[in-house]
């Protein structure tokens, strides 16, 4: 049975603290996704990974207001957080999750960034010995910043490419395919496994068929495609609608891919949340390759351990043959249903020049922030490294403010100083508050609408008081 949090809970749940009792970050995943009820064979927290991801927020700005931003109404108003402090929650996901996690530099926009310290922070996250993912629309992420970026240890660019954000000149889902082509050429032949980002909301769920088959097309250069339900922050303009399920989405998706999938046959975290599927494309059509879900779980589970470098796929190769050589049942197991899929895929693998691709679809159910679900977020597998440690990403949109309205202590020589994220300076005393005032530049979402409604109100009065002076 589904139990909301209520408000006071929001406010009262804290981030999780390092915790040093003597279990594996593993250990904890499978107590935590256990006690949601979520064990079972296809699920990859607690068996695989100890989180599915963390976002670190490196800046608040956008060069976008999407009408179904997740960002707070004070976002734009705010000053980029110190490199330091960066490192420092750097270090804190290490602590946490340790090497390999997954972590996605966002924002805002990360590119918006300087150049440099963007670097320096995909560098740092490698040093680490983790991995880390470019999530940004994609306009300033030019060809020559992806290849340093790259060059640094970046691993995969996620372009977050739809409608909501009303790029000028684009009327339709199916037309912004124009610039996820652009895109699509940046990144071609770079050491990055590309992702596409689209939220799904009453506006473009028709066309998501339609966006599948471009990202089928490209298949070649494009390695997952995230397709996330538009989800109630009560700070866009926008709405989710509740007709757009994560049933609707993956019905749409299958519609774009021309075949059924399975979105059953594996997880990471709670099924309400995520949901993934795996196809082959060969010469341009998909082919399910989750529709043996016992076969998929048993190699799941035996290959649990192993790294897969997603930059360097002769190595990836190379690591899965190498443990399959030295695994002869699950081999031959390999071998036979190799053998079914190609004779499935005959007519295409025996065509002129046929190609052959791999393409994930995932699906991303964000709750609405007035509508978390207890069970879902103690089981979360997408954490955002708050300045305290990673939180759950749907509750700390419910309460964004509360972690980016705080300074950060930087070391300064010999004295600890205090960052205000409001003016960017650096202060001797820790402030009480802090607080922004937003202005036309810097409003969005409601913010941006009501300011707009206020100053017309204004602009009204005044004209009519000039009127009556007349």
């Amino acid at each position: 049975m589904t139990r909301t949090l209520t408000p006071e809970e929001i406010r009262a749940w804290q981030p999780y603290a390092p915790t040093d009792d003597g279990r594996s970050p593993l250990e904890r995943a499978r107590q935590r996704i256990g006690e949601a009820g979520q064990w079972a064979p296809w699920q990859a927290l607690g068996r695989r990974y100890p989180i599915g991801c963390v976002a670190l927020e490196i800046t608040q700005r956008c060069n976008l207001d999407c009408t179904l931003c997740y960002l707070s109404e004070s976002s734009e108003a705010l000053k980029d957080i110190p490199l330091d402090e960066v490192f420092r929650r750097i270090d804190l996901i290490h602590t946490h999750y340790g090497d390999n996690t997954d972590i996605q530099v966002t924002g805002g926009d990360p590119t918006l960034r300087q150049r440099e310290e963007l670097i320096a922070i995909v560098r740092y996250i490698r040093a680490r010995k983790m991995r880390a993912s470019l999530f940004t629309n994609g306009i300033k992420a030019t060809r020559g910043l992806l290849a340093e970026l790259a060059a640094n240890g970046l691993t995969d660019v996620a372009f977050h490419v739809d409608m909501t954000q009303q790029r000028p000149g684009y009327g339709s889902e199916s037309e912004l395919n124009a610039i996820r082509l652009e895109y699509i050429e940046r990144a071609r032949g770079l050491p990055l496994s590309v992702f596409f980002n689209t939220t799904v909301y009453p506006v473009n769920v028709h066309e998501i068929p339609e966006v599948v088959r471009f990202f089928v097309d490209h298949c070649d250069v494009v390695r997952m495609c995230s397709f996330q339900v538009g989800a109630e922050t009560g700070r866009g303009v926008g709405h989710g609608g509740p007709d757009v399920t994560a049933g609707v989405v993956m019905t749409a998706i299958q519609q774009g891919a021309g075949t059924q999938l399975n979105f059953d046959a594996a997880g990471c975290g709670p099924a309400a949340c995520n949901r993934y599927a795996y196809a082959l494309i060969v010469n341009g059509r998909a082919y399910d390759f989750f529709n043996d879900p016992e076969f998929v779980q048993q190699m799941m589970a035996a290959t649990a351990h192993l790294y897969f470098d997603r930059t360097d796929r002769r190595r990836a190769i190379e690591t899965m043959t190498d443990f399959l050589l030295a695994h002869p049942r699950l081999l031959a197991a390999c071998i036979t249903r190799a053998a079914r899929l190609a004779w499935k895929a005959k007519r295409d693998l025996l065509a002129a020049r046929a190609r052959v691709g791999k393409l994930s679809f995932f699906v991303h159910n964000f709750m609405d922030a007035c509508h978390l679900d207890a069970d879902r977020v103690a089981a979360c597998s997408f954490m955002v490294m708050t300045p305290e440690g990673p939180l759950s990403m749907c509750l700390h949109n419910a309460k964004r403010d509360d972690y980016l309205l705080v300074p950060a202590a930087v070391q300064k020589e010999s004295r600890v100083m205090f960052w205000n994220p409001a003016t960017g300076a650096l202060q001797e005393r820790k402030p009480e508050r802090i607080a922004v005032t937003l202005t036309r530049k810097t409003a969005r979402g409601r913010a941006k609408a009501e300011l707009q409604i206020r100053l017309a109100n204004a602009q009204g009065s005044v004209r009519s008081g000039k009127e009556s002076v007349r």
